[in-house]
């Protein structure tokens, strides 16, 4: 018996900002990858799997090929290299203009060493007056890399998502599914409760904190009555972070907490008690010890 399913590993590139995450979520249809406009906020690997009729594919998300700055960053940029090998197809996501800048020319320089199949994805094309101007920017992209494919598409108006997904699966290999139908990401919950209040905590402080904060989650556990209980620490890299973080009377700490349980809530269809606290870690990117503390192999 021939197998008629396609199914394979792709994962997504671009700067900080093209997306990623809202074309994520809109292919696959859940808020899963989280969408804050801090660059470097992806962490681990979230994979999401987009399963119909034609096969299953499964995204592998490549934590921003950049120059590294710290421990943190050096560790993020192996990881994503290392995945530009791993799978079957990689989407390049740019915006629509015509000027190359540094950021796209070093992941231009990354992909050029790969064999892998590259579809460019021109996404936010909504934001573009006349259309004609696409042609344009497919011109200026299009001898930078051997792309498989250029796709322009917008991810928040879902315009020519299907299109994307056909190409995707043009350039997948035949073969069994690696999931059930039903798995849409094989992240632990407990995973997606700490990327949900880093997301939380990163907008709803806005620029008053940078990077500096990582989320543990100390205890997760569900009662018989179905509630689950979590408890959550905030980590951050000063006192002065701390003291923000928990707002006045507590009432940053207060909205931060309320924002993710609603969004937990609907996650996991339950009740959710979350309980938050909020401690200091002087340099804990550039500490090995505490990053594998808080869920980031260097070694890998």
């Amino acid at each position: 018996m021939t197998n008629d399913k396609k199914s394979g590993f792709v994962t997504l590139v671009g700067r900080p900002n093209v997306g990623k995450s809202t074309l994520m979520n809109h292919l696959i249809g859940q808020k899963i990858a989280i969408t804050s406009d801090k660059p470097q906020t992806t962490r681990n690997r979230i994979q999401t799997v987009y399963t119909d009729e034609r096969g299953q594919i499964v995204f592998l998300d490549t934590p921003g090929i950049h120059k590294a700055k710290n421990k943190l960053g050096e560790y993020m940029v192996n990881v994503a290299e290392h995945t530009l090998t791993e799978v079957d197809v990689i989407l390049w996501l740019v915006e629509p203009t015509t000027f190359i800048g540094a950021g796209e020319r070093h992941i231009a320089e990354q992909l050029n060493k790969v064999k892998t199949p590259v579809i460019l994805v021109i996404n936010k094309i909504d934001t573009v007056k006349n259309q004609d101007e696409i042609l344009t920017f497919i011109q200026a992209y299009k001898d930078v890399c051997p792309f498989a494919e250029i796709v322009p598409v917008s991810a928040m108006k879902k315009k020519n998502t299907d299109r994307l997904l056909e190409l995707i699966y043009q350039y997948l290999p035949y073969g069994p599914m690696f999931y059930d139908e039903d798995t849409v990401t094989d992240q632990p919950m407990r995973q997606i409760a700490a990327e949900l209040i880093r997301e939380k905590a990163l907008r709803l402080l806005n620029d008053e904190i940078p990077h500096g904060i990582a989320v543990t989650i100390e205890k997760m556990t569900e009662r018989s009555n179905g509630i689950i209980d979590i408890d959550a620490t905030i980590v951050c890299e000063r006192d002065s972070h701390k003291g923000i973080i928990i707002g006045k009377g507590g009432a940053m700490l207060k909205r931060i907490g309320s924002a993710v349980r609603r969004e937990l809530e609907a996650e996991l269809e339950t009740k959710v008690n979350l309980q938050l606290w909020v401690k200091v870690r002087k340099e804990w990117r550039d500490s090995e010890t505490m990053m594998k503390n808080y869920g980031y192999n260097p070694k890998e």
